[in-house]
Formats: structure tokens, C-alpha cells, sequence
């Protein structure tokens, strides 16, 4: 039988969970300032609620990345060039909070850790992830297919219509790409160009033969809703052709249990280290007053993904635990 869900950690949009070999969980989301990068780790998902918090990194008074600091990631990589681990965050950021030619002007950065502990150490800025293109750009990924470091992001293509759209490029070093991007997808379904013409917040898990890619897409209000791609895990992920694109979302609005506008997910393994669990944030009412970017309700919810008999994720509602 369903049962309701309940916010795991409130006022925390963006979320991502990443489970290390050190049996910690760690936990990052953009804050309602977007002033800083804040931190923090648990030995269960359900601590990571009450777990202190660490800020890990705060904007500049000034410069290129020194205001609205979006959608963090921490990650444990190996540099290719050098075959060392540390930890990374990805993050986006902008040089003020001007509109120009309709949009925000982020865009992607670094920093590393080279402590096994992330909470301590020092962080070190690693500059800017430069894709090539200098347009609007956000919401980067990372992972790891056949010792290959792959980056995933959302970017503004001035010849395609709307804000963003998703990329894919192999990684030189963790803070530097190797080829140009790819693209993946752009939107181009109704359900996708809700407000704005928006696909971003990609994120990846393996499972069952594939590599799955979770996205956004809409206005960042009830509209908000997540898509998929798929592709074979022996197949070119650099060859768009390769990729299956849901036509249909596969996670939106459950408006009779006041769950509103799902998205920007992560994906983590609960603690038997094998099920899937479905990271995502919501709003709990649509009755936003002023600019919604400045409303910090925005929940993180947390909840086990499903898996049918062809081996392709079941989402079901955000409200629910099915």
C-alpha cells in the first residue's frame, strides 16, 4: 500500500545525495541566499536531516561567479591525466543578477578537495568549466562509464529556441573538458515549454543494461516536471543517434496531495547498497508571492525507485512511497 511522502530536509532545492565508499552519505542543494556552497554527511539517508552543515565555500563580494550560486554536486572523481581521486563540486554562478537577452548570466565552475574527509580541508577553486560555448550555463553532472569521466549540463544555444538545453562532453581533467559538447536533447514536447522552453539538472544511473539520463524541463513552478533518456551501456554515448528520448514526463505534479513542480534529481543506492533511491526537490503549494526564486520552499524529498519487468525506472507520484 502507498503511503505519503514527507520532506527529507526542508528548504534545500537542487538536491543531490552521493554515497562514498566511507560509508557516508554526502549531501549538497542550492541554499534559499544561493550564497554558498554548504555541505554535509551522514551514515544513513534519514541523519542526513539533522546532520551538521559545513559551508564548504562562499561567493566573492564581486567578479564573474560572485552572485546566485546554483545547483551544487559533489563528487568523488580521478583525474584522467593523473590517475588521482579528490572530491568536486560543480556549481554555476553569475558576475550579478542582470537579465541579458532573457536569461541569467551563469556559468560553470569547480572547486576541489583533496581530503578524504570533504567537511575538512581546503577547498581549492579550480576556475571555470568552459564548454566552448559562452552562453548562459548550468547544472552539471559528472560520471564514470568504461574509465571514461563523462560531464553533463544544461547550456543556452543561441540558434535553438529557449533557455537550455543538455550536453555531453568526456573530461580532459575533472575541471576541464576533452572534445565538444554533444547535444542530447532540447525541448520540443508541450510538457516541456511550460513557461519556459527548459531541458536542465541532468542526472545519471546505471542499471539493467542501460544509462539512464533524468532532466527537467519547464518553468520552475508547478509546471516543473522531470524527463528521460536511455541508452545502451555498450553503445556511443557521444552519438546522439544512440540515445531513446520518453516522449511523455515521468515525474510531474501530484496536485490532489499538493506536491508541485518535481525535479532537478539525483539518484543514490539506499544503505543494502543495491536500491536505487529517487532524490528530487518539490514545492508543497503553488501560491508563490513575488519573483519564485527568492521563495526557499522547495523541499528535498527522497523516496526508492521502482524498476518494471523491461528493466525501465517507474517513478510514480512525488507524493508517494509506492
Amino acid at each position: 500500500m502507498s503511503e505519503l511522502l514527507k520532506p527529507l530536509i526542508p528548504q534545500r532545492a537542487d538536491p543531490f545525495v552521493y554515497k562514498h565508499t566511507d560509508g557516508y552519505y554526502y549531501f549538497t542543494a542550492s541554499v534559499p541566499k544561493y550564497d554558498r556552497i554548504e555541505l554535509r554527511r551522514a551514515k544513513t539517508i534519514a541523519e542526513l536531516a539533522t546532520a551538521p552543515t559545513v559551508d564548504a565555500w562562499h561567493k566573492p563580494d564581486t567578479g564573474p561567479y560572485s552572485e546566485l550560486v546554483w545547483a551544487p554536486e559533489i563528487h568523488f572523481n580521478k583525474d584522467p591525466s593523473s590517475g588521482e581521486y579528490a572530491w568536486y563540486v560543480y556549481f554555476a554562478a553569475a558576475p550579478s543578477r542582470e537579465i541579458k537577452f532573457n536569461l541569467f548570466q551563469h556559468r560553470m565552475y569547480a572547486i576541489r578537495n583533496k581530503n578524504a574527509n570533504p567537511l575538512e580541508g581546503e577547498w581549492e577553486f579550480m576556475g571555470q568549466v568552459d564548454s566552448g560555448i559562452d552562453t548562459f550555463c548550468l547544472d552539471a553532472t559528472t560520471f564514470t562509464h568504461n574509465d571514461v569521466l563523462y560531464y553533463v549540463w544544461a547550456q543556452k544555444d543561441v540558434d535553438i529556441q529557449g533557455n537550455s538545453n543538455i550536453y555531453i562532453a568526456p573530461m580532459k581533467t575533472p575541471w576541464e573538458l576533452a572534445s565538444a559538447p554533444v547535444m542530447l536533447t532540447k525541448p520540443e514536447f508541450e510538457w516541456e515549454i511550460r513557461g519556459f522552453w527548459v531541458n536542465e539538472g541532468p542526472s545519471i544511473v546505471k542499471r539493467n543494461g542501460k544509462i539512464f539520463l533524468s532532466y527537467s524541463a519547464s518553468a520552475t513552478d508547478e509546471n516543473y516536471a522531470m524527463g528521460l533518456l536511455w541508452v545502451d551501456e555498450n553503445a556511443d554515448l557521444l552519438n546522439p543517434q544512440n540515445w531513446t528520448k520518453s516522449k511523455e514526463p515521468v515525474l510531474c505534479s501530484d496536485i490532489p496531495n499538493k506536491i508541485f513542480g518535481p525535479g532537478h534529481n539525483s539518484f543514490t543506492y539506499a544503505e543494502d547498497g543495491d536500491t536505487v533511491m529517487l532524490v528530487y526537490h518539490a514545492r508543497t503549494y503553488t501560491e508563490i508571492e513575488g519573483d519564485p526564486l527568492w521563495n526557499p520552499d522547495r523541499h528535498t524529498f527522497v523516496k526508492p525507485l521502482r524498476w518494471d519487468d523491461k528493466g525501465m525506472p517507474v517513478f510514480g507520484k512525488p507524493s508517494m512511497i509506492d
